[in-house]
C-alpha cells in the first residue's frame, strides 16, 4: 500500500551515516513537525574506519547547506585547506611530479591551451597559478577574503574521526536527527521484498521507516545482505586491496602544513599523506598480489622517516568494486556499503555527498513514486562508478616504470572499454568538455588534462593542425597565467600562517 514519506531511518554512524543525516534533515526540516523525520541508529560496537580525511571542492557547498561555519569546521576538525593533488614518481621514480590543482586552466571550454606549450608536461604551470601556490605552500586566500570564499578553488582534509562527532551534535541538537545506539541483528521483508522492520539485539520491538538508508560500511547489512544485491568486483582493473595508515606528529608546532594531498608511487602502490594542523595521515595502498605486508610497511617506514620510529600502523583490508544496484525496493546504499575503491582521488566522501545530495533532492512525496526515483539513482551512480573507475585507471597507464605492479596495469585487459575509446579519440587530440555529461561529470575533462598532460601524454595535434591556429590568443592567455602567478605568489600568506591568524579573528 503506498503511503506518504515521512520517515527515515539511516543504519551506520561515522562519516557517511551523520554526512547522509545532515543533508536530508536539513532540506527536508526534521526539525518541524511538518518536515520527513530521519533516525540513525548506530551500534556501539563498531568501530567506524576512520582515514577518509580527503575532500572534493562540493565540500564547501555541503556545509554551507547543512549551516556549519567554516571556522567552526576547522577548529573542530583540525582542518586544512587541499588545493589538488601532487603525484610523485608515478612516471618513472626518478623524482618526476605533476599536479592536479583544483582550479581549471585559464581560457578553459574556449580554447585548449595544450598544443601551444612548449612543453606539455608544463600545462599545468604554464595554465594554472594553482601548481605554484601548491609549490610555494600557499593559503587559496587572505584574511580580506571571507569564509567559503577563495582566490583558489579548494576542498578540505580533515579529521574524520571529529568531523563525524562534529556532525552528529549538529545534527541531533539543530538539525531535529534522532539518535539511537543499537546493533542490528536482522531485517523482515514484506510480500513485495521491501524491508518491513529493523530487530536489534536486546530490543524486542522493531524500528520501520518509510526509507532505509544502508551506512554500515563494507559489511553493507542492509542493501547487500538483507537485499541480497550482489557486489561487482573491479579488482581486474584496479589492484589495490590493502592498506596500512599511521598518524604522525610534526616535528615542530610550527612546521609547515602541505595545502594538497601528495600521492607519492612505490614499487607496488603509492603512499598517500594528507596534513592537518596536529598531524599528517600517512598511509600505503598497495596490492597484496604484489606486495607483502611487511615489505609495504618497510615502504612506509622509509617513507615517513624517524618520526615512523613509535608508531605503530593500522591494517585496512578492502575489496574494490560496487553494488550492482545502489537503490533496491525501499533501502539506498550511502558509503562503503554502496562500494568503495582507493583512495586516489578522494571519492569516497564524494559519493556521499552526491548520493545524499541526490536522496534530498528527489525525495519521493510518496512510496508509489519510489522505483522511479530508484531507477534513476541507480543510472547515475552507475554511470558514476564507470567514470571514477576510468580516471583512477588513467592514473596508472602512462607509467613507464618497470616493476610487475605497474607493467601489470598497461596490459589492456585492464583496461575498461569506455577509457579505451576514450584514449582513442585522445591521441589526435586531447580530452575537451564536449567527452563529458555535463552534471554528471566528477571529474571534468580539466581532470584528465592535468593527469595525462601531467605524465607526459602529448596528442597527435598535427593531425589536425588547422585547427589550432589560435596562437595570438594562447600567447596572451599564457601571458597572464604568469601574471596572476606573480600576483598570487606575492599576496596569497603561507598555509599554517593564514589558518592561525584566520582562527584567531573574532567574528
Amino acid at each position: 500500500m503506498d503511503k506518504p514519506i515521512k520517515h527515515i531511518v539511516i543504519v551506520g554512524g561515522g562519516t557517511a551515516g551523520w554526512l547522509s543525516a545532515a543533508i536530508i534533515a536539513a532540506q527536508h526540516q526534521s526539525y518541524s513537525a511538518a518536515g520527513v523525520a530521519v533516525t540513525l541508529v548506530e551500534s556501539s560496537d563498531i568501530p567506524t574506519i576512520g582515514v577518509g580525511e580527503g575532500t572534493w571542492p562540493t565540500m564547501r557547498g555541503t556545509l554551507q547547506q547543512i549551516g556549519l561555519k567554516e571556522r567552526d569546521f576547522f577548529k573542530r576538525c583540525h582542518a586544512v585547506f587541499k588545493q589538488g593533488g601532487k603525484f610523485v614518481n608515478w612516471v618513472t621514480g626518478d623524482g618526476d611530479f605533476y599536479y592536479h590543482p583544483f582550479t581549471v586552466p585559464l581560457g578553459y571550454g574556449r580554447i585548449d591551451l595544450a598544443p601551444y606549450v612548449d612543453d606539455i608536461r608544463d600545462f599545468a604551470p604554464d595554465t594554472n597559478f594553482q601548481h605554484h601556490i601548491c609549490e610555494a605552500g600557499l593559503a587559496p586566500r587572505t584574511l580580506a577574503d571571507s569564509e567559503y570564499q577563495g582566490q583558489c578553488n579548494y576542498a578540505y582534509h580533515l579529521d574524520a574521526g571529529e568531523f563525524a562527532e562534529m556532525l552528529k551534535e549538529h545534527c541531533k541538537e539543530k538539525l531535529g536527527v534522532q539518535h539511537r545506539i543499537a546493533t542490528l541483528d536482522h531485517c523482515t521483508r514484506d510480500d513485495a521484498g521491501n524491508i518491513s522492520g529493523l530487530f536489534f539485539k536486546n530490543e524486542p520491538m522493531p524500528l520501520s521507516a518509510d526509507l532505509y538508508i544502508d551506512c554500515t560500511g563494507f559489511a553493507s547489512l542492509l542493501l547487500g545482505k538483507a537485499l541480497e544485491v550482489p557486489f561487482n568486483s573491479i579488482e581486474h582493473l584496479l589492484f589495490n586491496d590493502s592498506a596500512l595508515a599511521m598518524h604522525v606528529p610534526y616535528a615542530s608546532a610550527d612546521s609547515p602544513v602541505a595545502c594538497h594531498t601528495i600521492a607519492t608511487a612505490q614499487n607496488a602502490g603509492w603512499i598517500w599523506d594528507i596534513g592537518l594542523t596536529h598531524r599528517r595521515g600517512v598511509g600505503h595502498v598497495y596490492s597484496s598480489r604484489f606486495l607483502s605486508d611487511d615489505e609495504a610497511e618497510y615502504n612506509l617506514r622509509q617513507y615517513v622517516g624517524a618520526a615512523a620510529k613509535n608508531l605503530s600502523a593500522r591494517k585496512i583490508s578492502y575489496q574494490s568494486g560496487h553494488r550492482a544496484k545502489f537503490w533496491a525496493n525501499n533501502c539506498v546504499a550511502i558509503g562503503m556499503s554502496a562500494g568503495f575503491v582507493e583512495p586516489l582521488e578522494a571519492t569516497a566522501i564524494m559519493l556521499v555527498e552526491l548520493s545524499a545530495r541526490f536522496v534530498a533532492d528527489n525525495l519521493p512525496a510518496d512510496t508509489a513514486d519510489m522505483p522511479v526515483v530508484a531507477k534513476r539513482f541507480n543510472q547515475q551512480m552507475g554511470y558514476r562508478w564507470q567514470r571514477i573507475i576510468d580516471f583512477l585507471k588513467l592514473h596508472y597507464l602512462l607509467t613507464q616504470r618497470p616493476e610487475p605492479y605497474w607493467q601489470a596495469h598497461l596490459d589492456p585487459a585492464t583496461l575498461p572499454i569506455s577509457l579505451q575509446e576514450d584514449l582513442q579519440l585522445w591521441r589526435s587530440r586531447g580530452p575537451t568538455t564536449q567527452d563529458f555529461q555535463g552534471p554528471l561529470e566528477l571529474f571534468p575533462a580539466a581532470s584528465y588534462q592535468y593527469v595525462m598532460y601531467g605524465m607526459g601524454f602529448k596528442p597527435d595535434f598535427s593531425r589536425q593542425a588547422y585547427l589550432y591556429q589560435q596562437n595570438q590568443q594562447a600567447a596572451q592567455i599564457l601571458k597572464k597565467s604568469q601574471q596572476l602567478t606573480t600576483q598570487m605568489l606575492g599576496t596569497l600568506p603561507p598555509h599554517r600562517q593564514y589558518i592561525e591568524q584566520w582562527l584567531q579573528q573574532t567574528y
